[in-house]
């Protein structure tokens, strides 16, 4: 059983976060069928699960407001990104708006590593710039600070 608080859970549970938006996005799944599906997943048994399952809803219930948030902070509508970029920004404003335990640079660092991996050849390079303008506006310099340790 993994542990919940391990970093390799929490990112592996961010590949698969990215994975289900992209399904979401291109098959048009829903929330529950997406959780269903990802739960039948043999690497569902090694990720956070309780943050995939959490992060999931609410990504998926407020992806109207994370995608009008995101566009604040962009040259281009959401619509006109690759899917896989813009799952990856709605999961980045999900955690710079909702998961101030997670530090600002480790949000941006962990959206830029799921980029590489499986964004377009330079597309991490358009989600540091979007995130890092968004920490700044999102998450001002008293409250950029990591007060929970974690």
């Amino acid at each position: 059983m993994s542990k919940p608080e391990s970093s390799g859970s929490r990112a592996r549970a961010r590949e698969l976060l990215v994975q289900a938006l992209y399904q979401m996005q291109i098959a048009g799944h829903d929330r529950r069928e997406l959780a269903a599906q990802f739960r039948e997943r043999r690497d569902y048994e090694q990720v956070d699960r309780e943050y995939f399952n959490e992060a999931l809803r609410a990504i998926v219930d407020a992806q109207a407001s994370l995608g009008e948030e995101a566009s604040a902070f962009m040259d281009r509508p959401l619509d006109q990104l690759d899917p896989v970029e813009r799952g990856i920004l709605l999961l980045g404003f999900y955690e710079l708006r909702e998961r101030l335990e997670i530090p600002y640079r480790v949000v941006i660092n962990e959206a830029v590593n799921l980029a590489k991996r499986f964004g377009a050849e330079d597309g991490h390079k358009y989600i540091n710039a979007v995130l890092d303008r968004a920490a700044r506006e999102i998450r001002p310099p008293g409250e950029r600070v990591n007060r929970n340790g974690g």
